[in-house]
């Protein structure tokens, strides 16, 4: 019998933040570039992918639209985080 193993949204959320602030923190110039590039990707596939959802329904769960706003909730929060600590002087 094989055990069904789901993450829920705010572990989804949190393993995210967790790795993006150890690339953050790893290499500052790097997280920056994946953080505008990544971001606009995952962004830009999240807009067509609701247009194409608008104009003709799929089989595409529902969860999958909300995994990809959460990515890019990550994404910034990530950024911000690091931002706000680095401004203040803690790293």
């Amino acid at each position: 019998m094989a055990n069904s193993f789901r993450l829920t949204l705010g572990e989804i959320f949190l393993i995210q933040l967790i790795i993006w602030l150890v690339i953050w923190i790893s290499n500052p110039y790097v997280a920056s570039l994946l953080t505008i590039s990544i971001g606009i990707m995952v962004f830009a596939v999240l807009i067509i992918a609701i247009i194409s959802e608008l104009i003709e329904r799929s089989k595409v769960p529902r969860n999958y639209f909300y995994v990809m706003a959460i990515s890019i909730l990550a994404i910034l929060v990530s950024a911000g985080i690091y931002w706000a600590v680095e401004k203040t002087g803690w790293l």
